[in-house]
């Protein structure tokens, strides 16, 4: 799946539609046909006055709007809310409890469990969560975190917190944009002299203050196109 992220100014879409124009005679150059039935284009925008948006072609044909998609195992609602996305992530992870109980009942040892939990319980709770968690309400917190205590209590071992993970992995992602001089997002940190922990945390939370509230005094906002391909 391809995607196309356009962040619209003052309603002038014009770099958005060349960019997809661009990819389309890209892929007809290389012998790739676009799936147009298979494209979605998801819009967000929270302005106060909201207007009626112009469709999308490709080839002639319209590209259908939707109001929610799954990407790379997220799911995102042109609301940026997450609350599909936290329904979808907890009813995977309590299909994998039960196997955790029968691991336990099986009297598996304390190690085997962990690794189950980490592999299989862990992986689908903090699939992408750098992208949701800091944007998630307390309800939608609680409900995985109440997953997570659920696994403590059938291990018998205490287990890293979603805040933690989300902290950790953040401050990792952070590090890792401010040493890349090469990426898009570097100029959004900047590190105190002293390159301590501190430091890092400071530029983490000055990055994620930046919030849609901010879009909405710019006259901005933004369509994402999931270009589908024919098989």
């Amino acid at each position: 799946v391809e995607t196309v992220v356009g962040l619209i100014n003052h309603g002038d879409e014009t770099d958005y539609r060349n960019e997809v124009s661009r990819r389309t005679t890209w892929c007809a150059d290389n012998n790739l046909s676009l799936n147009v039935e298979k494209t979605k284009e998801i819009v967000v925008d929270f302005r106060r006055a909201h207007t009626q948006h112009a469709p999308l072609t490709i080839n002639g044909v319209s590209v259908e709007r939707v109001s929610s998609t799954k990407f790379l195992g997220v799911h995102i609602t042109e609301d940026l809310s997450w609350m599909n996305n936290t329904i979808a992530l907890a009813r995977k992870s309590q299909q994998r409890l039960f196997f955790l109980r029968k691991l336990r009942r099986a009297r598996a040892p304390a190690p085997i469990l962990y690794t189950f939990y980490r592999g299989t319980i862990e992986s689908i709770l903090s699939c992408g969560i750098t992208v949701w968690f800091g944007a998630c309400n307390v309800s939608c917190i609680k409900t995985l975190q109440r997953i997570v205590r659920a696994a403590e209590k059938i291990i018998g071992v205490s287990l890293p917190s979603l805040p933690d993970i989300y902290s950790t992995r953040l401050t990792k992602k952070a590090l890792r944009i401010a040493a890349d001089p090469t990426h898009p997002m570097q100029s959004l940190f900047e590190l105190l002299p002293e390159a301590n922990k501190e430091a890092t945390k400071a530029a983490v939370k000055r990055l994620i203050s930046l919030d849609v509230i901010k879009g909405e005094t710019m006259n901005t906002w933004g369509r994402a196109l999931l270009i589908g391909r024919q098989q």
